[in-house]
């Protein structure tokens, strides 16, 4: 009964094994959401820029010098019914400034987004200013959103006469929230169609894949790839006119990405980066290094007292050679681990590794690409 009781233990382990398994294969493979491998078409966020001033510096604003500050102030009183000649302003306490900002494409009118803002004068530090109304236009033209406010700096610039201290950029500041989003983009989520899938991993296999697994999961052909990175997908009638929960099926999707066989070489750093599938052929390697040292060592020829000789130097140079002799050594190399092995087992340093990698590959015994930086 008791070896009954057992097996019955381990048959319902197994069982629970195995549900696990099925259900959470993202946990003992190599897999990935599609979310961060991939974007989607109507999900991204559009560029807004506008030019304005910066008021309220205490004398780190644009110097004299600058036509267009200058030329700003003057016409921003103007429209404030205040008739000022452009030869008569100060702006040291203004700086003109680019105002820039990502608005997504679901901000609706009476959101807040973050904004920007960087000098394009002379200015010193943007330390204590106040943004004034600025619009923010997109490529077309049109204002978008309105910017105003007190800026939040992240650094300083302080100095007198003899010195000064600077700590990160104090002429670029951000708003938190500092501007207003007026108009929405005319492009409606809900109502397309299809969508298109962008991988950002460029494999025909990865791709193939992902459209395979988004069938099965939609119970359909509605997926299709257009080429090496783009899939297309027509949205299911039942998805029609409500594309969230699509969206949010698809991006939860765990696939297992495919890519070539990649080594990644930095030679400022001596930094190498290989992928797992790095193979090379059975090759031999021998690596030494040779030092020649050359020394001048000057001597000078004094004569005796009283005599006729003249003080001379004279040159002495001593030439040291030295050749490290290493044995030549077989590597197997047929997977990562053993590759990486032979080059250890060989006192191979990453400066070393870089050379033989190219060597290899010169060879035609490294199969894998090689990039180098």
């Amino acid at each position: 009964m008791a070896i009954l009781r057992f097996n019955k233990k381990i048959k319902l382990i197994l069982m629970i094994f195995f549900i696990v398994f099925l259900s959470q294969p993202q946990l003992f493979c190599e897999s990935v959401r599609l979310k961060d491998i991939a974007k989607f078409s109507g999900v991204r966020t559009n560029q807004l820029i506008g030019y304005g001033l910066v008021v309220g510096l205490s004398g780190t604003g644009d110097q004299r010098g600058s036509e267009f500050t200058i030329r700003s102030i003057a016409n921003m009183l103007e429209n404030m019914g205040i008739k000022v000649d452009p030869q008569n302003i100060q702006p040291k306490n203004v700086a003109a400034v680019v105002v820039s900002a990502k608005m997504p494409v679901s901000a609706k009118p009476g959101d807040k987004i973050d904004v920007t803002v960087s000098s394009i004068g002379d200015a010193k530090s943007l330390l204590g200013g106040v943004l004034i109304l600025t619009p923010l236009r997109g490529i077309d033209g049109k204002v978008y959103a309105l910017a105003q406010g007190p800026i939040l700096l992240g650094g300083y610039s302080v100095g007198g006469q003899a010195t000064s201290a600077v700590k990160n950029i104090p002429t670029v500041a951000k708003i938190p929230g500092g501007a207003t989003i007026e108009r929405k983009t005319p492009f409606e989520f809900n109502s397309q169609d299809k969508i298109t899938i962008s991988l950002d991993i460029r494999d025909f296999s990865t791709t193939e894949k992902i459209v395979k697994q988004i069938n099965e999961k939609l119970g359909g052909n509605f997926a299709f790839a257009k080429d090496i990175s783009t899939i297309e997908l027509k949205v299911p009638p039942q998805f029609k006119h409500n594309l969230v929960p699509l969206m949010a099926s698809l991006e939860n999707m765990y696939v297992t990405p495919d890519s070539r066989a990649k080594v990644v070489v930095d030679e400022k750093t001596g930094t190498i980066v290989m992928g797992w599938d790095v193979k090379i052929s059975p090759v031999a390697i021998a690596q030494g290094n040779l030092q020649i040292v050359v020394k001048e060592t000057p001597l000078v020829s004094q004569p005796a007292p009283f005599s006729l000789g003249i003080t001379t130097g004279v040159p002495r140079t001593q030439v040291k050679a030295k050749e490290e002799i290493k044995k030549l050594n077989i590597i197997k190399g047929a997977s990562l681990k053993e590759l990486v092995d032979g080059l250890n087992a060989i006192g191979a340093s990453p400066r070393d590794m870089i050379s033989i990698l190219r060597t290899l590959k010169a060879a035609g015994a490294l199969h894998a690409e090689l990039e180098v930086y």
